[in-house]
């Protein structure tokens, strides 16, 4: 029995020291290197001055501030759908937030461990206002166009053939390219998340009053991040970290109040914001982590609403993205 005890505690010990390897290699290069897309609004776009910006990027920063203690220590790597699951394969990212969609073989034929969803989307499409495209039925023999290498691609020939929609797909391996085709008149819709759609329509149309998102959405598109299979710690700080923003503004926690938040009575509160519970430490961070994630961005809430939501130029609503009290889909597991 004592043989086994002392093995056990060996072994134990061993997966710690091998599953933190992500953590301890960011906190010894003083950087978080983060996938993103390089042209998604709302999600991960560069302004002109080559700062990006969106609801991923802020993801970014928040992990940055609960492990670096400063949301600006992030290095941004530009991926494209078809190279970005192998760029975090071969380590030359520490995490992915770029708007990708979780399946079944994505979850188990990668090597990739999916995180929980930070946003729900569907599979939508965009045509031209005067079009007189009313539902999806009215597109049968049109080109769609679809990026390459995305659920997106497989799910419009699914659809296609169930419904016995002809559609001709016309594919393309960069987004900026699809956009500058569709807008050019070149296709007769364009097919991706109708969050993104949005996004497209605001900034890459030449007149986005003469576009229209319709309100048929094809697919589930759970949206979040991915790390590496077998590195449990960084996982679940990962993880952890979006449950904490949610926690945040289900609790009232924003980036303004947070310092004062901290010296709240409230059980949950002083968990979440490292005041009781030694929770930071069980995932080698400061106990303080989720404090300095609220203060660098805001909650959840706070990250949707001026990214994407009614403070942004999408204006999305909510929609499945509320908090489960007010009927979405965002429960965060406690803190406890």
């Amino acid at each position: 029995m004592k043989r086994i005890v002392v093995a056990t505690g060996l072994l134990a010990l061993s997966f710690s020291a091998a599953s933190a390897v992500t953590l301890d290699t960011v906190k010894q290069r003083g950087t978080l290197i983060c996938g993103v897309s390089a042209g998604f609004a709302g999600f991960s776009t560069p302004d002109s001055q080559g700062n990006y910006k969106g609801l991923d990027v802020d993801y970014c920063r928040a992990l940055a501030a609960g492990v670096l203690g400063d949301p600006s220590k992030v290095r941004y790597v530009a991926l494209t759908a078809q190279n970005r699951f192998t760029a975090l394969q071969s380590g030359e990212i520490d995490v992915l937030y770029r708007n990708s969609t979780q399946t079944y073989l994505r979850g188990v034929t990668l090597g990739l461990r999916q995180g929980p969803v930070n946003f729900y989307d569907g599979q939508g499409f965009v045509v031209k206002r005067d079009a007189g495209v009313k539902e999806l039925k009215d597109l049968k023999g049109a080109t769609v166009c679809v990026a390459q290498g995305t659920t997106h691609e497989v799910t419009l020939g699914d659809y296609g053939r169930a419904n016995g929609i002809d559609w001709k797909p016309l594919v393309f391996d960069r987004v900026d390219t699809m956009y500058q085709t569709f807008f050019g008149g070149r296709c007769d819709a364009m097919t991706q998340d109708a969050s993104a759609l949005a996004g497209a329509v605001t900034t890459a149309a030449p007149n986005p009053a003469d576009y229209v998102v319709l309100p048929q959405t094809i697919s589930k598109e759970p949206l979040g991040p991915f790390t590496r299979n077998g590195d449990e710690v960084w996982s679940d700080i990962v993880t952890w970290l979006h449950y904490g923003l949610v926690e945040a503004e289900e609790l009232g926690v924003t980036a303004a109040n947070a310092d004062e938040m901290a010296k709240s009575s409230t059980p949950a509160i002083q968990r979440l914001l490292g005041a009781a519970g030694d929770l930071g430490s069980r995932l080698g961070l400061d106990n303080k982590w989720m404090l300095q994630v609220v203060k660098a961005g805001g909650n959840y809430g706070e990250i949707f609403e001026r990214n994407v939501g009614k403070a942004s130029p999408l204006k999305l609503e909510r929609g499945l993205n509320a908090t489960w009290s007010k009927g979405g889909l965002m429960y965060a597991l406690p803190f406890k």
